[in-house]
């Protein structure tokens, strides 16, 4: 089989070719139909120091079972889970370190891919490989920010959804199918018209509107947004902060506009504001999550799909925050 490995201190990624692995008596083993890429992958090709597989995302076929495994069978529509141990309840130090793509923990760009039965779960029928393979991270998060915080969005809310990428997309279309009015911020009219077209209730240029915070402001008659699903990171995080209501919340999902920078504490304290780190989500919400998107006929938007030997081009791609949506490489 093929497989990328990511080479440390260089950027760049390199295809090798392995043997197939025998099973342990509680793995399954998967054919990779399509993987996705996520900013994350960007950053890990960039400060990894050890080699490992990419891209934390994928979906494939379960194409053979450990002698043990029960809950799977041969022929399966499958997607690897983020977290591969985090079943259920609060993310844990422990459950923090293994995570795919990332430190010693193989992604999913790789033609097979074996693990344990439990790191992986079935997908939504009404869904190809390529739309499955964007769940498990941005699909799920975009689930968390909006409704596993202990204070979850209802029907009638506003919600702040910054920028038209993987996440964001996702809690737009989230958004219209529970009910939520959304005002999307982007930098691009040509995007706020496409999310227009998905659902957003309002949409705002923060080029041409500087202050898109005083802006949100005022499509809530003075009131502010009851939720910011916040991508940026310290360059945005004070406007997101001024366009909350009394009692608001942040999910705080990002670092686009990087990690370094100076937040006022004054309207958290004041607005008694919560502020919720959002990082991507455990399988008892992803089953949550895949039953939402069943139930409300929901299908992610790819904005791209790239061949196995394009995985690079996959990378710049990202990079260039062109896309609307997913980019996905075929398996």
């Amino acid at each position: 089989m093929k497989q990328y490995q990511i080479q440390p201190g260089k950027d760049a990624i390199k295809q090798i070719e392995l043997d197939a692995v025998a099973l342990a008596e509680d793995e399954i083993k998967i054919q990779l139909k399509a993987a996705s890429i996520n900013y994350r992958d960007i950053i890990t090709r960039q400060v990894t120091k050890q080699e490992v597989v990419p891209f934390s995302d994928g979906a494939g076929e379960v194409v053979e079972i450990g002698s043990k495994v029960t809950d799977f069978k041969v022929g399966d529509k499958v997607i690897g889970l983020f977290f591969p141990q985090w079943m259920d309840g609060p993310l844990t130090a422990d459950l923090f370190k293994n995570s795919r793509g990332a430190g010693k923990c193989d992604g999913m760009l790789s033609q097979q891919i074996s693990g344990k039965a439990s790191s992986f779960i079935r997908f939504p029928e009404h869904l190809t490989y390529e739309q499955a393979a964007t769940l498990p991270c941005a699909g799920v998060t975009a689930w968390h920010a909006l409704f596993e915080t202990p204070q979850p969005a209802k029907k009638g809310q506003t919600v702040l959804i910054q920028g038209t990428g993987g996440v964001s997309v996702f809690a737009i279309q989230l958004a219209n199918a529970f009910g939520l009015k959304s005002i999307v911020i982007s930098s691009s009219d040509e995007k706020l018209a496409k999310a227009k077209k998905l659902g957003a209730t309002h949409t705002i240029n923060y080029k041409t509107t500087e202050h898109w915070d005083k802006a949100a402001l005022d499509l809530t008659q003075g009131e502010g947004v009851d939720i910011v699903v916040e991508v940026g990171g310290a360059g945005t995080l004070e406007k997101s902060l001024n366009a909350l209501k009394v009692n608001g919340v942040v999910s705080l999902i990002g670092i686009l506009t990087g990690v370094e920078g100076k937040i006022n504490p004054f309207p958290i304290l004041t607005k008694s504001l919560r502020v919720f780190g959002i990082y991507v989500a455990s399988k008892a919400m992803q089953t949550r999550f895949h039953q939402a998107l069943a139930d409300h006929n929901i299908k992610p938007i790819i904005d791209k799909t790239f061949e196995f030997e394009q995985a690079d081009e996959a990378y710049q791609y990202q990079k260039s925050a062109k896309h609307f949506g997913k980019i996905v490489v075929k398996g």
